[in-house]
């Protein structure tokens, strides 16, 4: 057989008739090949025969242009070494006519001309080269309503509708050429099957190719929803269910069988292309109007993982926005939108049947007390896994009021998981998603939430009304980052070597699944933020909301961004973290632009701050990512009443308080990662100044108060400050009452109202302050870390460790907040504030130099400065070096 290059193979000049065919069609088709350069893909030397998933005379132009300009082998000219005189063939052929008769073309019929021509000759080889074309399968902003009607799709079309859709949508083709298969070494992997057979398992194979591509360019075949819903009703679990209701209810089960088909079309995508394609061209206007832009990072290392999965994308979830925003990014980045999970408030009239119809299944906000619904609801699911439906949905629970991760529910984990038990086919992919905003549209509606407003119903008429109003702000830019990617198989092989013959039973529930759930979600949530956007409002979030007024001298505030970004860079939290590249100038500048800062002229300097209300909406974007700066703060916050600490000290406490923060803002660290992150921190804010060390590096000082070094620290440790004084709530008011006495719902109540008060005492306008939810992790973690537990009587008891917790406050604590929350805190008998007392030092320890105390007029004037520019805790803190009223000029004795 003669062997042809791919640079020297002689291209057959094509009949007239098709070279006028292509004329007429180029000007209607833009050709995009994936690869770009497929010729790298070829073996030179070895004859190329393609092969193409449908039989057509518009596929074999566009393939024949594609080669020609990507310099490859035409698939016009003969098959070398065979009888075949072009070099492709189709798998799906049309039926064609001979003298009147219907005559069948089998794709085996080339493949097994193919093997034929191999027989005998072992140096021959020939290398397949699977092409799949698709014309039309995203129309852009600029294509038209018909436009879409003719997209690609699983429909094998007529001739007339493929020339419609050429010509509206053929400049949106792309022909993607996969790795070339050597026939050689199949057929010797194939061992001794005859010739026939072989033919019929490679046509398989290649249809499972050209399926698993076509699934990942538009989407999975998805029968009509009402096919779905039999195959639900039909499932044994279901017809159980059904019979166990009529049998309870005591009705016929007919009519129990209507009641669950009721369900499941309450349930049910009813997924259309032609809708998503509409929705896409429609979302892209809306988009521009909505945003400034739309940035996706690490996609092209999430697509390279899902091919063989089960993919679930599991987002953070801020916004409404947040699924349209995930679908049509994933569209316009060539990946078929997934499946949604929607609450049923979502089913609106006219909303709900174009959600549905874009993929969104719906479900009940509980299934408690109605056992049918959750079996239909469970089955459905494994419906989807089974197929290889991409998932999305919202372990949360709901929308973040507050901008931290909420605790993850595992509701749909566990149907996930269980599903994907029954059926082990194709692992499961969990892709966690961090979306990130610089202005949201639901902002005050969650401000008024969190203060205790009732959350408005969603309407039909409620959400045309906020569209109206939508239009009237800037809402800046969208990041949406994908992060790294978890496997369910080595999470399931680690918990249990056996877990596969669970699959054996559907209804086991196995002692070792609900710990494999709980490790799934939480890696869910440290991974979304390991994938964190730094955007420039958080920044100014982060550290305008770090002072008393909400204020700062512009210098300040400069010098403070830059130390920020820094920290950010050197020490990075995660290789998927990503943030702005403005400098701090334009950082402010983009903040006075969007209207979340203000600047106030001054002679002296000028001043920016944030207005109360605002104060209140930018907290949501400082917790977006309070996690990024939680090891600088809880360094810092070692420095708040104290001059000098050791090393040992700032890690040792750092321990304990670690799987607190840790529970609460889903850090990435285990407890020995975390010292090394806090090594790492102290090195840095010794290298830029901040920090001082003696003692050959084993003690820690820092500058007076009013100094600018221990002014930047002081920003950086008031960022997480708050979370601090909530344990510190929680622990007093446990130790106040004594043990036996609260349950953990009287506590988490009695923890709720402890904050909203000091909060209207001390103006902080931060409504997350007093979020219960918070307050229940805490007593949560608590309970995990055998703190507390819960006695016979349901009462909550409690070891020393607690009281070694309130002692330990006062490091971080100033006294006056310590007394402040005991004097608010309702209590029994034990008197907690004595038995703190009593640990203060009998008198102030006097400074270390008379450079360390500042005159009285120097403290005056330094009061005045800080009350131009919002600097009151300057004042105080210049105060507090002055006297020592904490600090000690030692190593703390913890």
């Amino acid at each position: 057989m003669q062997n042809i290059s791919i640079a020297d193979s002689p291209r057959r000049r094509a009949p007239w008739w098709f070279h006028l065919a292509g004329q007429l069609l180029q000007p209607w088709v833009r050709i995009r090949r994936d690869p770009a350069e497929p010729a790298t893909l070829l073996k030179a030397g070895v004859p190329v025969c393609y092969v193409i998933e449908r039989d057509g005379f518009s596929d074999a132009l566009i393939l024949d242009r594609a080669c020609r300009e990507a310099g490859l082998p035409s698939p016009l000219q003969p098959l070398a070494g065979t009888r075949r005189k072009r070099s492709v063939f189709a798998l799906m052929r049309r039926d064609g006519w001979l003298f009147g008769r219907k005559r069948h073309r089998s794709p085996n019929e080339p493949l097994g001309q193919l093997v034929h021509s191999l027989e005998g000759m072992p140096d021959r080889d020939i290398q397949i080269v699977p092409v799949s074309i698709y014309v039309g399968r995203a129309p852009n902003r600029d294509s038209g309503w018909f436009s879409v009607l003719f997209s690609e799709n699983w429909v094998m079309v007529g001739r007339f509708r493929r020339l419609l859709a050429l010509l509206l949508n053929g400049r949106d083709t792309v022909v993607h050429f996969a790795e070339p298969v050597s026939l050689r070494e199949v057929l010797a992997e194939s061992g001794e099957l005859p010739p026939p057979r072989f033919a019929r398992k490679l046509a398989r194979v290649l249809r499972t190719h050209f399926r698993r591509i076509r699934a990942a360019v538009i989407g999975p075949d998805l029968s009509h929803r009402r096919t779905v819903v039999d195959d639900v009703l039909r499932a044994e679990p279901v017809r159980a269910a059904i019979a166990a209701t009529a049998a309870k209810e005591k009705i016929s089960e007919a009519k129990a069988w209507r009641r669950a088909q009721k369900m499941m079309l309450e349930i049910a995508a009813d997924y259309s292309h032609p809708v998503v394609r509409s929705a896409t061209f429609l979302l892209s206007n809306f988009w521009n109007k909505l945003y400034d832009g739309i940035a996706m990072h690490h996609f092209d290392k999430a697509r390279a993982a899902a091919p063989g999965h089960e993919v679930v994308y599991v987002p953070s979830h801020r916004s409404h926005a947040d699924y349209l925003l995930l679908s049509y990014q994933l569209h316009m980045s060539g990946v078929v939108p997934p499946h949604i999970a929607a609450g049923v408030n979502l089913n609106l009239p006219l909303i709900g049947p174009i959600l549905r119809r874009g993929g969104a299944f719906f479900m009940r906000r509980t299934f408690k007390g109605n056992a049918m619904y959750s079996v239909i609801f469970n089955e459905y699911m494994a419906q989807l896994i089974d197929r290889g439906v991409p998932m999305e949905y919202f372990i949360e629970g709901g929308r973040s009021r507050t901008g931290r991760l909420l605790a993850p529910r595992a509701g749909l984990l566990s149907m996930t998981v269980r599903a994907f038990l029954r059926a082990p086919r194709r692992p499961v992919l969990f892709q966690p998603v961090y979306i990130g905003y610089e202005k949201l549209m639901e902002g005050k509606s969650y401000a008024g939430e969190l203060s205790g407003q009732p959350k408005e119903k969603e309407t039909l008429f409620a959400l045309l009304r906020g569209v109206g109003g939508l239009f009237k702000q800037r809402y800046g830019h969208v990041t949406i980052n994908f992060g790294e990617p978890i496997e369910l198989t080595p999470l399931l092989d680690a918990a249990s070597a056996d877990w596969r013959s669970a699959s054996a039973d559907p209804d086991s529930r196995p002692e070792w699944l609900g710990g494999v759930i709980d490790r799934v979600a939480e890696k869910i949530q440290i991974n979304v933020n390991r994938a964190a956007d730094v955007n420039p409002i958080n920044l100014l979030a982060l550290i305008l909301l770090a002072t008393p007024k909400h204020a700062m001298a512009e210098n300040d505030l400069l010098a403070q961004l830059e130390l920020t970004k820094s920290l950010l860079l050197e020490l990075p939290y995660s290789d998927r973290v990503t943030l702005t590249p403005m400098d701090p100038a334009g950082i402010i500048a983009y903040g006075e632009q969007m209207g979340w800062i203000r600047r106030i002229k001054h002679p002296l300097g000028d001043v920016l701050d944030v207005e109360g209300e605002q104060a209140v909406l930018l907290s949501y974007f400082r917790n977006n990512v309070l996690h990024l700066a939680a090891a600088a703060a809880w360094v810092a916050c070692c420095f708040l009443n104290n001059r000098r600490m050791s090393r040992a000290s700032v890690q040792r406490l750092g321990r304990i308080i670690y799987p607190f923060l840790q529970g609460e803002l889903f850090l990435a660290w285990d407890e020995e990662g975390f010292g090394t992150q806090l090594q790492a921190t102290i090195d840095f804010f010794v290298r830029r100044g901040l920090l001082e060390t003696t003692g050959e590096g084993r003690m820690l000082e820092r500058a007076p108060g009013q100094d600018d070094s221990a002014f930047q620290l002081r920003m950086i440790a008031r960022s997480l400050i708050q979370a601090f004084e909530r344990y510190y709530i929680a622990v007093a008011a446990l130790a106040k009452h004594g043990p036996h006495v609260l349950t953990a719902a009287e506590l988490e109540n009695t923890c709720t109202l402890t904050a909203q008060r000091l909060s209207l005492l001390n103006e902080l306008n931060a409504p997350e302050f007093f979020d219960k939810a918070l307050f229940r992790g805490f007593i949560q973690k608590l309970r995990e870390r055998k703190v507390v537990w819960t006695d016979e009587s349901g009462k909550l008891d409690y070891n020393s460790a607690l009281d070694d917790m309130v002692r330990d406050a006062r490091v971080i604590l100033s006294r006056e907040m310590r007394h402040s929350i005991l004097k608010i805190t309702p209590g029994g008998e034990r008197d907690v504030v004595t038995d703190e007392i009593a640990l203060e030092p009998a008198a102030p320890v006097p400074p270390a130099s008379s450079t360390d105390a500042d005159t009285s007029a120097e403290l005056h004037q330094r009061h005045v400065a800080a009350e131009h520019e919002g600097h009151r805790a300057q004042a105080v803190d210049a105060t507090a070096d002055a006297g020592e009223q904490e600090g000690t000029q030692g190593d703390l004795p913890l």
